[in-house]
């Protein structure tokens, strides 16, 4: 028997309720109602998150699809497939029990919302960090009764993470709340601080001298699983050979395409491509050249009527964090649910001071010049920061939520961003940008090929440095830091197919206009609809009989 209930209801409802048990999601939701909480991943919340998705999937089920409008019949399955991607989550794919980063990045990520963002005044947010640094030890306790034998790799990284972690605790929090005078709130901060310090020292050590000497695990998920993954979060229903065809088949493309034009003239390609990788920012001028950099893409976007730039501020520029320096470059928004306008960030990370000379400059030919304007079009215009400032126009809960973000959406436009900019002309008296564009393009493409090979095959990491070392043409260091991350973040396939989805979106779209077809509007419809899968990107701008035909 079917129930009454809207579905905007039963959307705002699911909402409340993710945002209730993740608290961080909630934050960057621009959702502040949580916030002086961590994520509890003990068992028993666990048992109960998985019992209220089965609830929650039985009231969608419930829900009379006549008494939907034409829109929410093409939300209603987006919904479903969330919470089906959820329950695999926990239930299948255990991140809370194989690897303690899922628990170190929680306490990341959520300390660091309270300190990048003004949402509220500083004493206000002083307070709820330090509710969050009370929590810390119950935090790593749970990670300790959860995660037994975590693969090697998800060591390496967690205890990369928990030393960039004890350094924002220590450094960088006092900082962000300098303008706070109350007294006694300092010095709560200062002992919460101190306690959380030591339960992460604590951690570090059990991990180290305990978990590491006996530690059995394996990152893979497998090929069931990994593919399970890919058609509930992204709607991608090709199975992972399907997949990798086509990634070997665009990789050739590319590679054809890198060393035609880099080789012009007779010239050797790679070894033109070397030289070209030398002309970099000095160490220390990473954030100062990126800064330049901004204005003259955002003027090209508005000079070639490529896609509406809304009012407002651009981005900070500035260094990565400590804790999130595995990342080469990456973008901080304020939540789309924000009461106000608050600024955003692009972090770059700068070679080290401390490394030798050598490394240091081995590091910063991936920040090449040419490499740099595709970073810079990827994280601010027109990708991540463009696509981030449209959302927040979105009507629609389902498609202005991050919570609802499907990943190949998010990273799929940022990728194709790249692609657009040169491909309408942006430093076309510059090769070397159209090089950089398509390196860029090289490492995204070696990422959907070591991904599945890592998860559904048999690929150890080192073969996977080799690939993106002897295909995408990357420095020892990098080439490693990238199949590194393919363990832990199997998601980074979705880079190069959401940029292959949108392609084959904009080409459907363009045939069916005709003449009529007009780049800024598809642009402009397409960041209008949120952050939805593909699926229904393509049933909103097609018709729902196109949503599963995502890649030529």
């Amino acid at each position: 028997m079917y129930s009454s209930e809207p579905l905007p209801h039963f959307i705002d409802d699911y909402l409340a309720f993710l945002h209730e048990v993740l608290p961080t999601t909630a934050a960057f939701d621009g959702v502040h109602t949580h916030d002086d909480l961590l994520e509890d991943y003990s068992r028993s919340a666990i048992d109960s998150l998985l019992r209220d998705l089965g609830a929650f999937g039985r009231r969608l089920g419930a829900i009379n699809p006549e008494t939907l409008t034409a829109s929410q019949r093409l939300e209603r399955p987006v919904v479903d497939a969330h919470i089906r991607a959820k329950v695999h989550e926990f239930e299948q794919l255990r991140h809370w029990e194989r690897s303690p980063q899922i628990y170190v990045e929680t306490l990341a990520l959520s300390l660091a919302a309270q300190s990048l963002f003004a949402y509220a005044p500083p004493d206000e947010r002083a307070r709820r960090v330090l509710s969050k640094l009370r929590q810390a030890p119950r935090l790593l306790q749970q990670a300790r009764d959860n995660v037994k034998e975590p693969a090697g790799i998800f060591l390496k990284n967690a205890l990369e993470t928990l030393r960039g972690v004890q350094s924002f605790i220590r450094r960088d929090l006092p900082r962000a709340f300098s303008a706070v005078d109350d007294l006694h709130l300092l010095g709560d901060l200062a002992d919460a601080s101190t306690e959380a310090e030591n339960a992460i020292g604590d951690y570090m050590g059990y991990l180290e001298n305990e978990v590491a000497p006996r530690t059995k695990g394996t990152f893979r998920l497998g090929k069931e699983r990994f593919e399970a993954k890919l058609a509930l979060e992204e709607g991608l229903k090709l199975d992972t050979d399907a997949l990798l065809t086509i990634a070997l088949r665009e990789l050739n493309a590319l590679q054809d395409e890198f060393k035609s034009l880099a080789g012009a003239k007779g010239k050797d390609a790679l070894a033109e491509w070397k030289k070209i990788k030398q002309l970099h920012p000095p160490a220390g001028q990473l954030v100062a050249t990126a800064s330049a950099q901004l204005d003259e893409l955002a003027t090209f976007i508005r000079k070639h009527k490529l896609v509406t730039i809304p009012d407002g501020d651009p981005p900070v520029v500035g260094p990565t964090p400590q804790f999130y320096r595995w990342t080469n470059a990456s973008l901080w928004t304020p939540g789309p649910f924000e009461a106000r306008a608050l600024r955003t960030y692009y972090y770059l990370t700068d070679a080290d001071p401390s490394w030798p000379a050598e490394k240091q400059d081995e590091h910063l030919r991936d920040f090449s010049e040419a490499a740099l304007w595709s970073i810079s079009m990827h994280e601010v215009y027109p990708g991540h920061f463009l696509h981030f400032q449209h959302i927040r126009r979105a009507e629609s809960t389902l498609r202005r939520s991050i919570a609802f973000a499907s990943m190949s959406t998010v990273e799929g436009w940022a990728h194709y961003s790249e692609h657009l900019m040169v491909e309408q002309g942006f430093g076309k008296k510059k090769p070397a940008i159209r090089l950089g564009q398509l390196a860029e393009a090289l490492i995204r493409m070696c990422r959907l090929i070591v991904g599945i090979r890592l998860h559904a095959e048999d690929l150890s990491v080192e073969q996977g440095v080799r690939i993106f070392r002897d295909e995408a043409y990357l420095e020892e260091a990098s080439a490693r830091r990238e199949a590194e991350r393919g363990t832990f973040d199997p998601g980074y396939v979705v880079y190069a197919l959401g940029k292959l989805m949108l392609l084959k979106l904009r080409a459907d779209v363009q045939a069916r206009n005709g003449d009529g077809f007009s780049l800024k509007a598809f642009h402009d419809e397409f960041l209008g609809n949120g952050l939805v899968p593909f699926t229904l990107h393509r049933a909103s701008m097609l018709g729902p009989d196109e949503s599963a035909k995502p890649i030529a």
